[in-house]
């Protein structure tokens, strides 16, 4: 087998014919050769799937949840600098050490005859569960992958299960149909356990799902609310127990992400059985930090979004520049994505456009997101090879009051955090 955790990345490249394909039944199959289904991998779950917003809501249910003193384990996909940060326990992501015992732990069931072929992103959520399985966990946060339904997340059972967003994304596995998309994702609702719904406009075929499996809904506007005050820039969120009770908590500080996505967090903890206090759930939100959701580093703004649901919040949200300074937008993306879509939304914003070239066999190239942009009236004055050069050209012509966007993929902001970016 292999030793250290990079041969095992490097090993679950081989295990199986193409990268993704979305189904249950070989990972199921492993699971259950390695206990996984037999015991519950904390006293209570959640699961978060959905377009948009799956990161940071996850994110703001383990802050506030081991604000208020509960252990917590969370699994993410994908990670920007190591993959280590997928599985984080307590806060603190998992070892190369424990990481590896989980590898070895999957491979040893996978190859049971009769022999089990496993996609990467299979593999990898069957070594973050038997980690989380390993610790005596009060909370575990699962972001779902692209799907829901069929995706291999979908082999827990979670106490609560939350949809966030519905949007086109990923249309090469779940097609461009709103309410099919709304189906795949609501796949992760059990019977009789609570559904939230983190957005105002998901589609009807959500809701549908909900209620044939007689999963209570909770949607936002309707069962859970956040409304902010203007004269002290706080926040305040107003939900239900699942007795019906009416809770509500005042004065919170503004995380830096979707209001939505936080709204929606503290409704699915109260509903997983947190008792929620005021000054524990204001402190987490004060302190967090998501890497890669809006997350600024001087004059550089960095957010992974990468379809045009992400880039028209990012749109409305981007705080504006100071008269006579300008905007940048670099941005790199893969072939896969809506590119148009992006462009279209981030346009209204973006003064001067720098345009990077991402590597990989979905890579795309600058010169193409450049056609794109000047299609649609853009100024682009620079195609980089690359996202770093991309920072080298910008880091010489950065104005004091100068902003830069960079966005368009994990690749394109992973580049970016890795590094330290100049500032005028």
């Amino acid at each position: 087998m292999p030793k250290t955790l990079a041969q095992w990345l490097d090993h679950l490249e081989t295990l199986h014919p193409v990268g993704i394909e979305l189904g249950l039944d070989r990972v199921s199959q492993v699971a259950d050769r390695m206990g996984l289904l037999q015991r519950p991998i904390a006293k209570r779950v959640i699961s978060v799937a959905g377009t948009n917003g799956k990161g940071s809501t996850l994110a703001i249910i383990d802050s506030v949840a081991r604000a208020h003193g509960l252990r917590v384990g969370t699994y993410t996909s994908p990670h920007l600098l190591r993959y280590n940060e997928r599985v984080q326990l307590d806060g603190v992501m998992a070892s190369d050490e424990q990481l590896v015992a989980g590898f070895e732990a999957v491979e040893q069931a996978r190859l049971v005859a009769p022999a089990v072929s496993l996609t990467y992103f299979e593999a990898g959520t069957l070594c973050a569960l038997w980690c989380l399985c390993q610790q005596p966990l009060d909370l575990a946060v699962l972001e779902v992958g692209l799907g829901g339904r069929l995706d291999a997340v979908n082999i827990v059972d979670a106490d609560v299960a939350i949809v966030t967003t519905i949007a086109q994304d990923h249309a090469g596995f779940l097609g461009t149909d709103i309410a099919q998309i709304g189906r795949e994702k609501a796949g992760i609702f059990r019977s009789q356990r609570p559904a939230v719904l983190g957005s105002r406009d998901l589609p009807e075929s959500v809701a549908d799902i909900a209620d044939a499996l007689s999963a209570p809904v909770y949607q936002l506007g309707r069962h859970f609310e956040h409304t902010t005050d203007p004269a002290s820039a706080c926040w305040r969120w107003q939900g239900h127990t699942a007795a019906g009770d009416v809770l509500t908590l005042e004065a919170l500080p503004d995380p830096g992400l979707p209001m939505d996505n936080a709204a929606t967090a503290l409704q699915a903890l109260v509903l997983s059985g947190t008792v929620l206090k005021a000054y524990p759930t204001q402190t987490a939100l004060a302190h967090l930090v998501v890497p890669g959701r809006m997350q600024w580093r001087g004059q550089w703004c960095l957010d992974v979004g990468h379809n045009p649901h992400a880039a028209d919040y990012l749109a409305r949200h981007l705080p504006p520049v100071a008269a006579g300074a300008t905007q940048w937008g670099l941005i790199g993306m893969l072939s896969d994505k809506d590119a148009d879509g992006v462009i279209a939304a981030l346009s209204s914003r973006i003064d001067d456009w720098v345009c990077v070239s991402l590597d990989g066999e979905r890579g795309r190239e600058a010169t193409e997101l450049a056609e794109r942009i000047a299609a649609r009236g853009g100024r682009v004055h620079h195609c980089a090879a690359s996202p770093m050069a991309g920072v080298e050209w910008l880091a010489t012509r950065l104005g004091p009051a100068d902003r830069v966007l960079a966005t368009g993929s994990f690749f394109t902001v992973a580049a970016l955090s890795a590094q330290p970016l100049p500032q005028a």
